[in-house]
């Protein structure tokens, strides 16, 4: 089993059990003992989802926790405190599907003005954080599927923080990152 595949099938099923214990409902038992990589510092979000729509999502930006941790908290929040919906019940957690997305650290994308910011941007590859005094978003690199054209993504990035689409100054602060991604299928492979 490849290491990818390994953590993936952990990672999730951390993920899926910590929802589980909020439900009480029972769980496989996960021997976090012989994994000290979960010990380390991480930071994760945790997306569900519901027939392939999105159904919570909630994560850490900066690691600040260990990933076993930060991937409990936030398996928990995605599933009972994304204010977009409301908790999730026992019965769509038998139908849920959680993808865990393990985060790099934060990189200053330094960019005077829009165009260099787009020109810095890597579709596909980096999740952007947006900031610009109280204003803050963050999309993950999943969003490019989305939003492929950098522009968009930009604007929709601006939207999502409370801003106009064509929204700029030199104060913008912009950091990218990349993601581990892994997902519930990832826990059944052998």
């Amino acid at each position: 089993m490849s290491e990818s595949v390994n953590k993936g099938k952990f990672i999730v099923g951390i993920a899926r059990a910590a929802i589980a214990k909020h439900l009480d409902l029972t769980s496989d038992p996960i021997d976090t003992a012989a994994l000290p990589w979960l010990q380390e510092p991480g930071a994760c979000f945790v997306t569900l989802y519901l027939q392939g729509v999105l159904r919570g999502c909630i994560g850490s930006l900066e690691t600040y926790r260990p990933l076993i941790e930060d991937l409990r908290a936030n398996a928990v929040a995605a599933a009972f405190h994304d204010h977009r919906f409301a908790p999730l019940t026992a019965d769509e957690f038998t139908n849920v599907q959680i993808e865990v997305s393990v985060l790099s650290s934060l990189e200053a994308m330094h960019a005077r003005n829009e165009n260099i910011a787009l020109s810095k941007l890597r579709p596909g590859v980096d999740g952007v954080v947006f900031k610009f005094g109280i204003y803050k978003a963050t999309f993950l690199p999943q969003v490019w599927a989305q939003l492929p054209d950098p522009k968009s993504f930009l604007g929709q990035l601006k939207v999502k923080a409370g801003l106009s689409t064509d929204f700029w100054h030199p104060e913008v602060m912009l950091y990218k990152y990349q993601v581990n991604k892994y997902r519930d299928q990832d826990r059944s492979k052998e």
